[in-house]
């Protein structure tokens, strides 16, 4: 046990480090796996060599990721289950077993979708440092959404690959995940190199060096900082690249990442031949050979000696050019052949012998192909040489016209991006208004609250004074006795001076509880008693600026005791925004209709399925079917020109999504509208 903790305890820190960094601590988890009966400290001894021996010995790893999975299992542990099936997701798709592989990630998309995942997780601060069970499952989702990208990318399923990684960008985002965050922009940036996309693949590349400096986990900086400088070498910013990939071969170098250090030298080979330097060029060339040979990877073997094959042919020296062209050729051949072998490995028996039999005829239809293509190439020659003249002509032509579409275009994106930042200015003016029409509704609301308590402070201060001096008066006649009454008066008054002024206390401290600046942070909060507060505030602040309003208020608060997680101020705003909507409606109404019209809005709070559910609904004119579908829309807008920005809804939906609920309205032209806000109760 004392031997297992040490090292177990560095996993605490994130899922994805490996545990054992060296050969002792690894023969300490290896004395746990083989002398310890406890299952618990088994399957975490197998997790902990699965990720030491990932790039050591994959065969090793994948049989401790399985061991894993199998006591997982045994012991009814969900998220340690789905966190072995995704690293033997992981292996499998590096060994090249794909079917295999996707099989198991989908097994654990499974798994992570059931919410029971989150409970009975043993040791939970493998997964989450908050230990908080949500965390936990989405941490290892995450990760297995950027697993399943890498494995999409490896069978050309580019479109597929890059759903997964902002599946995966979008899960880190959520749980602020930085190394997760960083993995996830490097593949991305890498993608899109590959698909020449060189400002997204940059923009990726920044992201994924700014998530790695906040974590702290530097493991693939030299593949960043090697992207960056591909990305510029592509641009042709050859000062740029040539300092990029000067900074990824210190960084390599610092953390021994071999692979990724033989292909920047190679890079920084091919770039001082591209400027003339051909030393330069050959050494760098010859040093990513040297430590090509020995990480043995093939593809990046296969880089190195055609690099040298076109270094040499550049210098002249026939012999050498041809001597790594071989090269190049049979560890191309050689590649080939571990490719075809590893894709056998994943196809039945069956299936291999339609393989073999199609690659035959293949071959035998092929070598029709080449006799008839010869004798149809001297026709195709003399026809594809008047062709190009022809197309010379007119590619010509083609290009004046396209430079000048170009301008024209340039000229029409310079007028849409200065109306794109007029129309950015004119939307936050326009939502600066809402927020300050919200905040004079309050205002009066508030002003009006306060009111009533000191205007009997007042009185009764103004009465306390007059009877004093009533008081002085009858004490100088020697009148005793009423002067004691007079006293008795005035000490009831102060009681009710101090009455009121401790309930006028009470709404200032009430109103400064929900008018502290929000930071987005959720906290229980009683939505019944969030309800009532801003109701009346709504209602007061709409009589100060409508004098003759009048409208009877219903409410059917909910009794329990529940409180839920929210922003407070947040979901103030939107109640505040639909009470006013529902006075508003009302009041309108009012205007037109007869004197049997009585105004009335009406509240409630309701249970219902998991969810709080708070409902305002008014006897106004209602919502035209043909735009309700519109009223949540920014900008939009029923009320006259100057009396609405449009922005009040639709912030309203956003602050209810982003709090996990809904918002609907259903409405009948003339008779009324009500609109319905669900929460989630946890």
């Amino acid at each position: 046990m004392l031997l297992f903790l040490p090292g177990f305890s560095t996993a605490q820190q994130d899922f994805d480090f490996e545990v054992a960094n060296n050969k002792e601590q690894a023969a300490s988890l290896q004395l746990i796996w083989h002398n310890t009966t406890n299952d618990t400290l088994r399957m975490g001894a197998a997790r902990s060599l699965g990720l030491y021996y990932q790039g050591r010995n994959w065969d090793s790893s994948l049989y401790f990721t399985e061991q894993q999975a199998a006591l997982a299992r045994q012991l009814k542990l969900k998220l340690w289950e789905a966190d072995a099936l995704e690293n033997m997701g992981f292996v499998l798709g590096y060994l090249k077993n794909y079917p295999r592989s996707l099989q198991v990630f989908l097994e654990v998309l499974k798994i992570l979708e059931d919410n029971e995942t989150e409970k009975n997780i043993w040791r939970i601060s493998v997964f989450s440092k908050e230990r908080d069970p949500r965390t936990a499952r989405l941490n290892v989702l995450g990760f297995t959404h950027q697993d399943i990208a890498t494995l999409y990318i490896s069978t050309g399923n580019i479109e597929e690959a890059l759903s997964h990684l902002y599946q995966a960008v979008k899960i880190g985002e959520s749980i602020n995940h930085y190394i997760l965050l960083s993995d996830a922009n490097l593949n991305l940036s890498t993608t899109y190199l590959k698909l020449n996309k060189l400002d997204s693949a940059l923009s990726f590349a920044q992201k994924a060096i700014h998530y790695s400096d906040i974590s702290g986990f530097q493991k693939n900086k030299g593949s960043m900082l090697y992207n960056i400088g591909n990305i510029y070498f592509k641009k042709r910013n050859y000062v740029l690249s040539k300092q990029y990939f000067a900074e990824s071969v210190q960084v390599c170098q610092q953390q021994n990442n071999l692979s990724s250090l033989a292909r920047t030298f190679l890079s920084l080979g091919n770039l001082f031949s591209v400027v003339g330097d051909k030393d330069s060029s050959l050494w760098y060339a010859k040093k990513g050979l040297e430590i090509a040979q020995s990480t043995g990877s093939p593809d990046i073997l296969v880089n190195a000696y055609t690099s040298l094959s076109s270094i040499y042919k550049l210098r002249n020296n026939v012999d050498s050019a041809l001597k790594y062209h071989e090269f190049a050729m049979a560890a191309k051949d050689s590649l080939n052949n571990l490719e075809k072998i590893k894709q056998f490995q994943n196809i039945g028996f069956e299936e291999l012998l339609k393989v073999r039999a199609l690659e035959n005829e293949k071959t035998e239809t092929q070598n029709k192909i080449r006799t008839y293509g010869m004798l149809a190439g001297i026709v195709v020659f003399m026809l594809i040489a008047f062709l190009l003249y022809r197309n010379n002509r007119n590619r010509k032509k083609a290009n004046e016209l396209l430079q000048k579409q170009k301008e024209e275009i340039g000229e029409q994106k310079k007028n849409v991006e200065q109306t794109l930042t007029e129309l950015k200015s004119t939307q936050a003016q326009l939502i600066q208004s809402e927020k300050m029409a919200s905040l004079g509704e309050l205002t009066a609301g508030i002003a009006h609250e306060i009111q009533n308590p000191l205007n009997f402070v007042n009185n009764f201060s103004e009465v306390n004074k007059e009877m004093v001096a009533e008081a002085t008066e009858e004490l100088n006649k020697g009148n005793l006795t009423d002067v004691r009454n007079i006293l008795i008066d005035i000490k009831d008054n102060e009681e009710k001076i101090n009455h009121h002024g401790k309930r006028a206390d009470a709404i200032v401290k009430g109103m400064l509880q929900h008018s502290k600046t929000s930071k987005g942070i959720k906290e229980p909060a009683d939505i019944k008693k969030l309800a009532d507060e801003y109701l009346r505030l709504a209602y007061h602040g709409f009589r100060a600026k409508e004098k003759e309003f009048n409208a009877e208020i219903e409410t059917d608060f909910d009794e329990t005791n529940d409180k839920i997680n929210i922003v407070p101020q947040d979901i103030g705003r939107v109640l505040l925004n639909l009470f006013n909507n529902a006075f508003y409606a009302v009041n309108e109404k009012k205007k037109t209709a007869g004197e049997n019209y009585k105004p009335t809005v009406s509240v409630q709070t309701k249970k219902i399925n998991g969810s709080i559910a708070i409902s305002v609904s008014d006897n106004g004119n209602g919502i035209s079917q043909s735009i309700v579908d519109k009223i949540f829309q920014p900008f939009f807008t029923t009320k006259p020109t100057g009396q609405g920005t449009g922005l009040g809804l639709s912030l309203a939906y956003d602050i209810v999504k982003a709090h996990g609920g809904e918002i609907k309205v259903e409405s009948k032209q003339g008779e009324g509208s009500q609109f319905t806000v669900a929460l989630p109760l946890v």
